[in-house]
């Protein structure tokens, strides 16, 4: 079984960045057979996909943080990152990591980002 835990929230000006961290614990797992997943919570909307990158190393962006958004995955460190820079008001929310593997799936407690005019 994954643990999961979620840090790099916080308070950031418009236009600022944070480094998100998703760090994975636990037996018998590989970060890297896994399917890591960002996504956000944001007030009045239902949660939206941000980020992923599948066991193989391919990443996908959505298109609302695309070109401002990144996500890495440090096998050695199993943790799985989510850069955001450039940030705006409506990127304000709660972001939480997902890991998968096969029927499994393991979600953190999520990390408040607040953006701030």
């Amino acid at each position: 079984q994954v643990q999961l835990v979620e840090s790099g929230g916080g308070l950031v000006q418009a236009g600022g960045s944070l480094r998100l961290s998703c760090v994975a614990s636990g037996r018998n797992f590989r970060i890297n057979a896994m399917g890591w997943y960002w996504y956000r919570q944001t007030p009045g909307k239902s949660r939206e996909l941000v980020a992923a990158v599948t066991s193989d190393g391919t990443t996908s962006i959505a298109d609302s943080v695309k070109g401002r958004f990144t996500i890495s995955r440090d096998n050695a460190k199993n943790t799985v990152y989510l850069q955001t820079n450039s940030l705006k008001l409506e990127d304000t929310g709660v972001y939480y990591c997902n890991a998968r593997i096969g029927l499994l799936s393991t979600w953190g407690q999520g990390t408040q980002v607040t953006v701030s005019s």
